[in-house]
């Protein structure tokens, strides 16, 4: 669960920059509303990497009320990061400032923001922290974020919990080998923009899926373990990029669909047809993000059938979706 905390506070009036620090294991973008006067304005997206601060605002704070949203990149796919704000402001899919942040036009969508109240460190920098129910340090959330990104990729690094030990470490050094990448890569600053790209392109272990539309697909996945099915999405996947969904045990069978959708989050038609793949297995879904563990009678539980492709993932398989 995503939680604000403020920095020590420092007993001095004046307001200077902005600091965002990110102790999550995720890495992050982020939106910030300034509300001044009944006036409300956004502005986004602030990439943070775990255990990194960033300025988001320079000079003097004179806003009545900061607020903040925060979002996983696509890569994390169904993994969310919860919000808990109670003010619905305006955001647009790439970077961006909004003046009016209250009345949502064409291309922009209302997102939960949350208040937070910056404090003032010694160095007279406004901070707010980014952070998890964990509770990590720096060192835990870096940890932690390079074990969730060795698990997306399909290296046995799990618990995610920012504790290092043997069983991180030789899924670390498989990753590092199978990636041409130096032993002390994951000392370098840009560690996890190296990963992210490697982890987004296709594996030869588990079921990785490759978006070749011009559209945001999104995909859902359903693992049969033997005993139950369970179904969970969405996972959003951009133009030109890959994703590999998580799949913890040894699943008996695999199963997936995905859509295109448009900026407003609706499926794609051409010729009045939806631009889906999928297959003859009816499993549940919903329209928002969900993991659902009984497959009967979908829509008399108010719950979406869709028609997934049972999918042979036992040695690798890239699922590549495109234009008719």
């Amino acid at each position: 669960m995503l939680i604000f905390l403020a920095a020590l506070i420092v007993a001095t009036p004046a307001r200077a920059d902005l600091k965002l620090c990110n102790r999550m294991s995720y890495v992050v973008e982020a939106a910030i509303g300034l509300e001044d006067k009944g006036t409300t304005a956004t502005r986004g997206w602030f990439r943070i990497d775990p255990a990194q601060c960033r300025v988001v605002l320079q000079g003097a704070l004179t806003a009545d009320r900061v607020l903040l949203h925060a979002r996983a990149l696509p890569v994390y796919g169904a993994s969310p990061v919860p919000q808990n704000g109670s003010d619905p402001l305006c955001v647009a899919k790439d970077n961006f400032t909004i003046a009016a942040a209250r009345q949502c036009r064409s291309g922009q969508t209302p997102v939960p923001f949350t208040e937070i109240k910056p404090t003032q460190t010694d160095d007279g920098v406004q901070v707010a922290y980014l952070a998890e129910d964990s509770e990590y340090d720096d060192e835990q959330a870096r940890l932690a974020a390079i074990q969730r990104l060795l698990v997306i990729a399909g290296y046995d690094a799990a618990p995610i919990d920012g504790v290092d030990g043997r069983k991180t470490q030789t899924a670390l050094s498989a990753f590092l080998r199978s990636q041409g990448l130096a032993a002390d890569a994951p000392q370098a600053p840009d560690f996890f923009t190296t990963m992210i790209a490697k982890v987004q392109s296709p594996s030869a272990t588990g079921l990785t899926w490759c978006n070749d539309t011009p559209h945001q697909v999104m995909a859902a996945i359903a693992i049969d373990d033997g005993k139950t099915v369970v179904s969970r999405g969405w996972y959003r996947i951009e133009p030109g990029k890959c994703l590999h969904p998580d799949m913890a045990g040894q699943p008996k069978r695999v199963f997936s669909f995905a859509e295109a959708v448009d900026a407003d989050g609706k499926a794609i038609r051409l010729n009045t047809k939806p631009l889906n793949w999928g297959g003859p297995t009816l499993l549940c879904t919903r329209e928002t993000k969900f993991e659902i563990n009984e497959q009967n009678d979908c829509a008399s539980r108010g719950l979406a059938p869709q028609g997934f492709a049972t999918i042979d993932a036992s040695a690798g398989r890239t699922l590549r979706f495109g234009m008719p």
